[in-house]
Order: structure tokens, then C-alpha cells, then sequence
């Protein structure tokens, strides 16, 4: 049985397909045609059908692409019926629309729906660019005016039909409005100059000027996807390690109740340091993943050493002092972390090169393994401990 949502959304489409006929056909009675140039209408449909297919996503429900231009080009050369047809056809390169048929998606609605509203939008463009191109005696004044003046009308029909979806479909209207927002006031001065240049670059040199541009805007936001789609990836992998190194951590420390929670605690202080010393954020994410993993060598220490309840002898202690060189080989065995495995290695060393395990002074001890050494001593000493009760933080940071 259809839901509230469905049903509103299903009449919605309908109300906007009658709309989008009607207007046709009323400009196919008035006389409009597509300006005469079949070779280049098809053209733009063509470039629009493969904006849409690689579009770039700014929101999980926003996607920007160049479609606008080739609208706006058939706006003020062809017509309204033209920049109809050519902003509709975006939707024949949207993926949805050939994809496997999902219960939970409805594409062909999708496709109903926006190709409709796509229509609506470029051939109220196309009229209103056609009504104001001989305002000014200039050609390229007026090619220029009908441009601005469509794109004005085009962005704010798009914003007004992605309200309307949002709000039958139960989503907030402000966040379409906050994101679509910006878009409007950036592209509509970049948009109307550069369609009223090639327009007129199009009516005075030749048409095959209009390829130069296409092509290259075309090649440029796909470029520009892939970019992103590397962005994302990446930054899922670095969440996937980053989680993994999490996990591994708290399984290796759920053994002891006094040192549970004591890496992601480092972890913690190590990013907030890093973020009061004014380091960049890509620092401060490195700062947290080094304090995460800083005690990860100890996995190879005997576990009554780890274990043991009491303070450690002169032997255990010289034992334990391995744990950052072994910590070093571990992570030395991810490429990712080559930078993460220098600092664990040194993230005991002390400014007075009293330290471990290389004795290093001051300024050779690197940025992030003191900043390490800083978060661990606190949090060891103001945390509880087999041999003795948490220090007071006043009394830790005067130790510091």
C-alpha cells in the first residue's frame, strides 16, 4: 500500500507533467520551433544528457553540474521550446534512470518528475531571454541581458521546484535553501557572460565555436569528479584505518582495568594540544592516530609484565623500554603509517636526553612525540593504577 509520502509525491508528478504538456503545446501553437538548427539543438541535448551523467555531489541530495549553460545557450539563440527540450534532456544521462530496479527507489518517477520540471524551468528562460534580447541597441548588450535575465529565472525556478520536492517528501526546506542558495548567487554571475559571449561568438564567428567550449567545460567537471570521487575515497579509507586502529586498541587493552581507555585518552589530549598550539587540522589528526597507536609495542611484552601489580624492578623496567622500538617495527609494516612509526618510536624520549630508547635532546625529538609524551604522562598520572591512586590534575600538571 502506498504511503502518504508516495501518494503526494505520485500526484505531484502527475500535476507537473500536465503542466510541463500544456506549455509544449501551447509554444508549439504560438509558432515556436526549435530555432531552425536542428544539428546544434541535438548537440546540446547531447552535452547536457552527459553533464548530468557525471555530475559533481555538494550533498547527498545536491549535485552540481554544467547543464545550465547549454539551457541557457538554447535560451537566447533557439528559443523557449529548445531551451525546454535541452534542459529535460539532462535527465537522459542521470544513472538512476538505467540502473536495476530498487523497491526503495523509483527512478522512472525520478525521471518523470525532473525532466517535467526541467522543461517548465528552460522554456520560461527561453521567454523571458527572447522578451528582453532587443532592449539595448548593442547585440552583445542584449545578448548579455537576456542571459542574465534567464539565468535569474532558471536558478530561482530549480530553487523553488527543490522546495516543493523537499516539502512533499517531509525533508527541510531551509537546508535545500541554505545549500542552493549560494549556488544562485555564484553561478548567475558567471553563467550570463559567458552565454552571451558565446552566443555571440556563435551568431558572428562560427557555430563550431560553441564545441570549443563545451568540450573542455564537459572535460573539466569530469576531471573535477574524479577528484572528488579520489577525495572520498581516501578519506574513507583514512576513517577505515582510523577505526580499525581503534578496535585493535581497545581489544588489546580490555585485558587490564587500569589501562583501558588510556590510548584513546592520549589520543584525545594529543588533538586537543596540537589544536591549541594553532597546528593545521591535518596535523591534529595525525597528533590523535599517533596517540591512539603510541603503545601499541607493548603487545609483544610479556603480559605479566603488563599485568604485573606493583611497581616494576630495575629489569622490568628496562623490558618495558622496548615497547616503543617494538611499537616502530610493528607500525613500519603499513605504508600508511611509515610518519606515525617515527613518532611512537620517540614519544618517550625526555628534552634532557635522559629518554628512551635513542636518548635524543630537545629539538631532534619530533613535534608529535613530545606532544604524545605530554598527553601520556597526564593521563598516566591522573588516571588509578595497581599501585597507586590518581594523582589530583593540579599536582600532575606541576609534575608536567
Amino acid at each position: 500500500m502506498a504511503t502518504t509520502i508516495q501518494r503526494r509525491t505520485q500526484r505531484y508528478v502527475m500535476a507537473l507533467g500536465a503542466a510541463a504538456f500544456i506549455l509544449g503545446a501551447g509554444l508549439v501553437v504560438s509558432g515556436r520551433d526549435l530555432g531552425g538548427d536542428l544539428l546544434t539543438v541535438a548537440a546540446l541535448v547531447a552535452v547536457n544528457a552527459l553533464a548530468e551523467r557525471s555530475g559533481v555531489w555538494v550533498r547527498p541530495t545536491t549535485q552540481m553540474t554544467i547543464a545550465l549553460l547549454p539551457t541557457l545557450f538554447a535560451a537566447v539563440l533557439f528559443g523557449p521550446l529548445a531551451a525546454g527540450l535541452v534542459n529535460a534532456a539532462s535527465m537522459l544521462g542521470d544513472p538512476d534512470l538505467f540502473a536495476r530496479s530498487d523497491p526503495d527507489r523509483a527512478p522512472r518517477l525520478k525521471l518523470a518528475s525532473y525532466a517535467s520540471s526541467r522543461f517548465i524551468t528552460g522554456a520560461f528562460a527561453g521567454l523571458v531571454a527572447q522578451a528582453l534580447f532587443g532592449v539595448t541597441t548593442s547585440q552583445f548588450g542584449g545578448l548579455l541581458v537576456a542571459s542574465l535575465a534567464a539565468c535569474l529565472v532558471a536558478e530561482i525556478l530549480d530553487m523553488l521546484f527543490a522546495a516543493i520536492t523537499a516539502r512533499i517528501r517531509g525533508r527541510s526546506i531551509k537546508g535545500i535553501i541554505r545549500t542552493v542558495s549560494p549556488l544562485l548567487l555564484t553561478s548567475i554571475p558567471f553563467y550570463a557572460p559567458t552565454v552571451a559571449v558565446l552566443a555571440l561568438a556563435y551568431t558572428e564567428v562560427s557555430p563550431w565555436t560553441a564545441p570549443l567550449f563545451f568540450i573542455p567545460a564537459l572535460a573539466a567537471q569530469r576531471l573535477f569528479a574524479m577528484y572528488q570521487q579520489q577525495r572520498q575515497l581516501a578519506e574513507d579509507l583514512k576513517r577505515a584505518n582510523l577505526s580499525f586502529a581503534e578496535a585493535l586498541v581497545a581489544t588489546l587493552e580490555k585485558s587490564d582495568q587500569y589501562t583501558a581507555g588510556h590510548s584513546k585518552a592520549v589520543a584525545i589530549y594529543a588533538r586537543d594540544i596540537a589544536e591549541r598550539m594553532g597546528l593545521s587540522s591535518d596535523i591534529q589528526e595525525r597528533a590523535y592516530l599517533c596517540g591512539l597507536v603510541h603503545d601499541i609495542g607493548k603487545v609483544g611484552l610479556p603480559p605479566s609484565l603488563l599485568l604485573k601489580d606493583g611497581p616494576l624492578n630495575l629489569e622490568e623496567r628496562r623490558l618495558m623500554q622496548e615497547h616503543p622500538a617494538i611499537g616502530e617495527s610493528i607500525l613500519n609494516k603499513v605504508d600508511l603509517y611509515a610518519d606515525v612509526a617515527l613518532i611512537v618510536r620517540h614519544h618517550h624520549e625526555r628534552v634532557d636526553g635522559e629518554g628512551y630508547p635513542d636518548k635524543l635532546h630537545g629539538d631532534e625529538i619530533p613535534s608529535l612525540s613530545r606532544i604524545i609524551a605530554v598527553a601520556d604522562a597526564y593521563n598516566a598520572m591522573t588516571s588509578n593504577r595497581s599501585y597507586r591512586e590518581a594523582m589530583p590534575t593540579r599536582v600532575a600538571r606541576l609534575r608536567l
